[in-house]
């Protein structure tokens, strides 16, 4: 099910924004006075089509919807009629190319902004981003934060909640190398800025990213008492039951929560002597952690939850939305900032700086669309973003085959005042073609990677 969930969000999404970005190429061509054939979405068998007459434009939908194409009256393509030459793309002004060209990754940058406008404006509410223990020698503690400060923006990017600001701090460690500042607000209410400098190979390396950097989310103390017991777990046949407290194990006092829970994942497989109040009785329990593998290490589970007492889990959220003015300048502030960042990964990975794990192919798209889709409606719409984004930014490089070739060679004839000749096109779109299979040969390699890790 996962799977198909995960299938049926991709398809939505890259149907989406491959529509947007057609669309652009098709709604300028209409406007600069190009003749359209055909408005294709999707590749292979033909699934739904429409053409009003044999004169107007041919709606097609295909099975396969990872990408699509406007086809326009083009003398390039084979014989014009005497009558369409007027509405022929090359015989239009160079102005009137490029605009047309440039259209589909602007629409895509245009969509984010939308997305992000309608984001801010439909609020999200998720956890306040409260830092929790500092350990030492982290770079957390080496920027001087300290544990209940509450972060405010990171790089001077607003951060309301905590998922938002741990998406803000990955997509900026970029620039963490000669240091990110990151501002908080003090307990007392006393805002500081901290600078965080993460070494560019940390980086580079997620998993050993998110161990140097420490940043953990601020938990509240609490009394080691039994929330709830997961049915036909080790503790619910060793006779745990909601409301007991756990006053020691094998003789060692717990007076909170996570200390108790640190205990029981450091004696996986190891017989346990628990001492617990039950309704004003001393009571024990003997019980053996379940041993599981957990981001390759063993701990123990015995399968139980804390008792959160009432209103202290609301004390921790906090929702937000933005007037429609103030949601469009944060979201065209937002498109601007994660378009950087794509731009500098990309130009990062082609000089050899950064590492190609940050490819994500089809596999992986897929695998975060369904679990942003998951997580609500607010989720999925940010990853749309991020993705349109990425679809936008990368037509706009100057790579044959993708739009940005085609603008490269509008902008070598404006300087030469005549076209580019079709053999030195037809060489550079060869070339273009062979690095662009190579790049999604790279990326659906580093996906089938992934899923045997």
């Amino acid at each position: 099910m996962d799977t198909l969930n995960s299938l049926f969000y991709f398809a939505v999404a890259v149907g989406l924004l491959v529509a947007v970005h057609e669309f652009g190429h098709f709604w300028v061509a209409r406007k600069t006075g190009v003749k359209v054939l055909r408005f294709s979405i999707g590749f292979g068998k033909v699934i739904w089509k429409y053409q009003k007459n044999s004169a107007s434009t041919e709606y097609v939908l295909s099975v396969i919807p990872l990408g699509g194409y406007v086809k326009m009256v083009d003398e390039r393509e084979g014989e014009v009629s005497a009558a369409d030459l007027p509405y022929a793309f090359t015989r239009k002004s160079l102005w009137a190319r490029t605009a047309i060209v440039a259209a589909g990754p602007v629409f895509n940058l245009l969509l984010a902004v939308i997305i992000y406008w309608a984001v801010f404006m439909l609020g999200e509410t998720g956890m306040r981003p409260l830092v929790g223990a500092v350990e030492p020698g982290t770079l957390v503690a080496q920027a001087g934060f300290v544990e209940g400060e509450e972060i405010v923006n990171v790089n001077n990017i607003r951060t309301v909640t905590w998922r938002e600001t741990i998406e803000t701090i990955m997509s900026s460690v970029m620039d963490a190398e000669q240091g990110l500042p990151v501002e908080v607000k003090t307990e007392d209410g006393v805002l500081l800025t901290h600078t965080l400098i993460i070494p560019f190979d940390v980086s580079q390396q997620p998993k050993r990213l998110f161990e140097e950097l420490g940043l953990n989310a601020w938990q509240p103390p609490l009394p080691p008492v039994i929330g709830r017991v997961i049915e036909n777990s080790v503790a619910a046949q060793a006779g745990l039951q909601p409301g007991d407290l756990i006053i020691s194990a094998d003789g060692i006092e717990l007076t909170d929560w996570m200390d108790w829970v640190k205990y029981v994942q450091d004696h996986a497989g190891q017989v346990m002597n628990l001492l617990i109040e039950r309704d004003g009785q001393a009571l024990t329990i003997a019980l053996k952690p379940e041993s599981v593998i957990e981001n390759e290490k063993i701990t123990g589970k015995i399968g139980v939850g804390v008792q959160v007492p009432e209103g202290l889990q609301e004390s921790m959220m906090v929702e937000y939305s933005l007037p429609p003015l103030q949601a469009l300048q944060a979201a065209v502030e937002r498109t601007v900032y994660y378009s950087g960042v794509t731009l500098k990964m990309m130009g990062y990975m082609f000089i050899g700086k950064a590492s190609v794990e940050n490819l994500s192919g089809p596999v992986s798209i897929a695998k975060y669309a369904g679990k942003s889709a998951e997580m609500g409606l607010v989720s999925f719409l940010k990853f749309l973003a991020i993705v349109s984004i990425s679809l936008g930014v990368l037509n706009l490089l100057p790579i044959p085959v993708l739009d940005g070739g085609h603008l490269l060679m509008f902008a070598i004839e404006a300087i030469k005042g005549s076209p580019v000749s079709d053999n030195v096109q037809i060489v550079f779109q060869q070339i273009g073609m062979t690095a662009l299979l190579a790049l999604m040969a790279l990326a659906m390699f580093l996906d089938i990677e992934r899923l045997f890790q």
